[in-house]
């Protein structure tokens, strides 16, 4: 097999590597890079591959090869770099460049030992939002796709003006080029399509914990009060076992507030939710801009537009209009493996049929009778208030008993 090195390369070229480096280089048999790192090296010899898709070719041509191999990679090769994916399939010595990070920060002058880093190169931007609210640092790495531009847009939407933007561009090149801006400046200017984007936090963000306020949410008038009550709405995520990777369906989301609530859990994963009613939709954008939650929401009625959302981790059923059973079906084929169910009930009719539809399916069910009551001030004294008695029901598959020989 080849003898591969791995060499980080800045945007300036040659003038970027350490002598041995280039002397390594320029020994090699198999130059290997993009096609702006291999046109920094016109004058070499020896045989060139360009990197443009299809990795997995490229590990069986240099497992298979006994020719020594340098591979140009920028920056740091083991920073989303090729550097990560080659090392896990054979050996490779793994020699870093500056990074697009820090040399960033270090034209920003800001220390980046706390950043939350996001890669949008070549990725969606959905739920940026609830990743990086509240968080004092961050650093993007973008695309032709999702430029300074682009994100400045997308955080203007969820009324994210804390952040002051940073730009480097071409960092380490002679076309060099760095500024600070705010968000509507950077909106509003044109750059180099090799960019970082730094967010620095300059005022306080808004702050909300588990259990929003149901008066902070937009709700249909005048039957304000269809949304999932703030004690209901805490025990069922409980009972969803959420994670911060989870993938999330939120089924009848009307004003939304479960599937907000479960995104700022699970940021790093994603929510699904469908809603029939219009009226109750365009409360649920509202919300979502609100709440900085970026999640997919279809104007639909489950089951239909289902086939298109991924497995879930987790599924929540605020309303099943009807279609219970094949609707429970459906869910039960597709949640992953150690996922939940959680559905609400107030009626009893409604309890009985989930129960059983879900013991069907082979699902252990538990069921959980919230019966809340408020305080509300009345003369100089407090009584209580009760909300509607909601059934809770929690189903997860039972565990196949294992057969003892």
């Amino acid at each position: 097999m080849s003898h591969i090195k791995i060499i980080g390369i800045g945007d300036n070229g040659k003038e970027s590597l350490l002598p041995t480096y280039k002397k390594w280089i320029y020994e090699s048999e198999l130059l290997v890079g993009g096609e702006r790192q291999l046109s920094f090296f016109e004058d070499y010899k020896g045989e060139t591959i360009v990197i443009k898709s299809g990795l997995s070719k490229l590990v069986e041509l240099l497992k298979s090869s006994n020719k020594e191999v340098v591979v140009l990679a920028s920056g740091d090769p083991l920073f989303y770099g090729i550097g990560g994916y080659l090392s896990k399939k054979m050996e490779v010595e793994i020699y870093p460049n500056l990074s697009s990070i820090q040399l960033a920060y270090a034209k920003a002058g800001e220390s980046w030992q706390n950043a939350y880093c996001a890669s949008i190169h070549g990725r969606s931007m959905k739920g940026l939002a609830q990743r990086i609210d509240g968080k004092d640092n961050v650093i993007l790495l973008t695309d032709d796709i999702n430029s300074p531009q682009t994100i400045a847009k997308y955080l203007l939407h969820y009324d994210m003006t804390e952040y002051k933007a940073f730009v480097g561009e071409n960092l380490g090149s002679d076309d060099e080029k760095t500024g600070w801006y705010t968000l509507k400046e950077m909106q509003d200017s044109s750059f180099s399509s090799l960019n970082v984007v730094i967010l620095s936090k300059k005022t306080n963000s808004p702050m909300w914990t588990m259990g929003i306020p149901d008066a902070e949410f937009s709700q249909r008038k005048p039957d304000k009060g269809l949304i999932t009550k703030k004690e209901v709405r805490v025990l069922s995520l409980m009972n969803m076992a959420l994670t911060p990777t989870s993938i999330v369906w939120d089924i009848g989301t009307c004003t939304g507030s479960v599937g907000i609530e479960a995104a700022r859990m699970a940021r790093d994963g994603e929510v699904y939710a469908i809603e029939k009613n219009e009226k109750d939709l365009e409360n649920c954008l509202e919300n979502m801009k609100k709440f900085r939650v970026d999640m997919t929401v279809q104007h639909n009625k489950a089951p239909e537009g289902l086939e298109g959302f991924p497995d879930p981790d987790a599924i929540f059923i605020g309303g099943t209009g009807g279609e219970m059973k094949t609707l429970l079906n459906i869910c039960c084929a597709r949640l992953k493996q150690n996922g939940r169910i959680v559905l609400n009930a107030a009626t009893v009719e409604t309890l009985y049929e989930a129960s059983q539809a879900f013991k069907e399916e082979g699902y252990k069910v538990e069921i959980t009778l919230a019966q809340i009551s408020r305080s509300k001030p009345i003369l100089h004294m407090n009584r209580f208030d009760a909300l509607n008695p909601i059934y809770i029901i929690t189903a997860s598959r039972e565990e196949e008993e294992l057969e003892v020989e």
